[in-house]
């Protein structure tokens, strides 16, 4: 039943169409739904209506990109019991992900933002460093779909009091979760602790190893702000993308180079030399130390901070130095494509990295953008990554 629950949800999220008007243009009957969800029986000819009524109303209805896409059947679309990094992904099991978090973008502007998909479930957010804007989106994501959240602080855990990675992953699992998603500030973090426990367990940031679901939601930042203009976005084909700032320590700059380049862009990464990564050739990005020449016709320029955090000694003179050389304003914007998008994953810092009337330029910077479809693109991870224990059809055997 909780297949056909996701199918109604999704059908009715894709065409706008509340669950109340469902029921009634399908069975006649508007409360059906709500009672399908409160354990109303369904006899196996009414379910074979409902897919009825919903394929013949697609039938009539313009296919947009993600619903003409065809994906392999249940979990082939997506096999993996784990999201780790961007590296363990195919191209299509990208758009896969892309795909299913647009349903939840309508959802998230809509009045009422909420669903029990993953009622009865729990989620542990369990960070090891500090993080407001991902921690928050993770928390929003789970609630968001009915799950039971719990949000896990380093600070105030057993970690401080001498504890082990793996006790603590013990642990986790001894608490039978549904899903763990993990930040740790040591690279591999995420993959240690997935060996450990039996539930699928999604990284949120692991050193400066990867960050896959903040290069998932600048994708999905992209693409809706190129169909905005009218642009066909099924992929990047064809767009040059600079990215800017501390390459060295930024596990944001990794997965977004795998993941605009899985989906066809041509990536420039630029940095001081200090703060460039040897031979970050052989992964297929441009490297340039000269912040102008990097821009010249870029389509879209994605500026990162500069982690001083993970910084051991001095690799900048200063941030005035910095920005006079590496920060994005007005005028070296204008180097770039005359329509060029600006990215920021966040959080900025203003006046070093980016100014801030670039910042907040209503009809070329997405920055805002990329927040709302981060807690989309987590609802979609979320939902994937937990079919197989909600038993969803085609899920069953998933890795």
């Amino acid at each position: 039943m909780q297949d056909l629950l996701l199918e109604i949800e999704q059908f009715c999220l894709r065409n706008g169409m509340s669950e109340t008007r469902f029921g009634e243009l399908a069975l006649n009957d508007k409360p059906f739904v709500s009672q399908l969800k409160h354990g109303r029986d369904l006899r196996g000819s009414t379910a074979a209506r409902l897919r009825q009524f919903m394929a013949e109303y697609g039938a009539h209805q313009p296919a947009d990109a993600a619903t003409a896409r065809e994906y392999p059947a249940g979990s082939l679309a997506f096999p993996h019991r784990d999201l780790l990094g961007i590296s363990q992904l195919e191209r299509h099991e990208i758009l896969y992900l892309l795909d299913q978090a647009e349903p939840w973008v309508e959802l998230n502007r809509q009045s009422t933002k909420h669903t029990d998909l993953l009622s009865g479930l729990t989620i542990i957010n369990a960070f090891f460093e500090n993080s407001t804007r991902t921690l928050l989106s993770f928390e929003i994501a789970g609630k968001r779909l009915g799950a039971d959240v719990v949000n896990m602080h380093a600070a105030t855990s057993s970690v401080k009091k001498g504890e082990t990675l793996i006790d603590t992953a013990i642990t986790l699992n001894a608490m039978r979760a549904d899903a763990i998603v993990i930040r740790h500030a040591s690279s591999g973090a995420t993959q240690l602790i997935a060996s450990k426990v039996d539930c699928p367990v999604l990284n949120a940031g692991d050193g400066q190893h990867e960050h896959p679901t903040q290069a998932l939601l600048d994708a999905l930042a992209l693409r809706h702000a190129l169909r905005a203009r009218g642009q066909a976005a099924d992929d990047f084909t064809g767009l040059t993308v600079t990215i800017c700032g501390d390459i060295l320590h930024s596990r944001v700059a990794r997965s977004n180079v795998l993941c605009l380049q899985a989906l066809g862009a041509t990536v420039r990464l630029c940095a001081p030399p200090a703060l460039m990564p040897v031979g970050i050739e052989q992964v297929g990005a441009q490297p340039f130390h000269d912040f102008d020449a990097s821009l010249d016709g870029a389509d879209v320029v994605m500026m990162l901070r500069l982690q001083t955090e993970r910084m051991s000694g001095q690799f900048i003179p200063s941030a005035r130095e910095y920005h006079h050389l590496y920060g994005l304003t007005q005028k070296r914007l204008k180097q770039a494509a005359p329509d060029a998008l600006v990215m920021h994953p966040g959080p900025m810092n203003r006046g070093v990295e980016i100014d801030s009337d670039v910042a907040d330029m209503l009809d070329r910077s997405i920055i805002t953008r990329q927040v709302e479809m981060g807690v989309a693109i987590r609802m979609a991870c979320l939902e994937v990554l937990t079919r197989r224990a909600r038993g969803v059809a085609g899920w069953e055997g998933a890795a």
